[in-house]
């Protein structure tokens, strides 16, 4: 099997894990995990949009000819994704620190009613 494919199958299934947490949990802890398996799964979906089976790095020298390269686009993206994605996520962890402090819980629904 590819392992090209198995980098994009396993990526959706980790996007998909990562909704479902986003989206049915209601402590703002798990949401921001969540967040964070989301982002992981669409970086190894990029980069196995970019695998190429055999191919090796793209740089050229004299002796090669014919060779099958693979993509550094997807890389080059993915890097830049994960520091975003780390900036993002720290953010996040800074909001759910300053609502604690004044709401004194994580559970989404105590802070709506808290709030009013």
């Amino acid at each position: 099997m590819d392992l090209g494919i198995v980098a994009v199958a396993v990526g959706f299934l980790l996007v998909l894990v990562g909704i479902w947490g986003i989206l049915t949990r209601k402590n703002i802890i798990k949401i921001v995990i969540g967040f964070s398996v989301f982002d992981t799964g669409l970086h190894m979906v990029m980069v196995g949009i970019g695998y190429v089976k055999g191919g090796t790095a793209p740089i050229l020298s004299k002796g090669l000819k014919n060779n099958i390269f693979v993509d550094p686009l997807p890389q080059a993206m993915v890097l830049t994704a994960i520091v975003i994605g780390l900036a993002t996520t720290a953010l996040l962890l800074a909001v759910a620190i300053r609502i604690y402090k004044k709401y004194g819980t994580f559970d989404i629904r105590e802070i709506k009613k808290l709030k009013g």
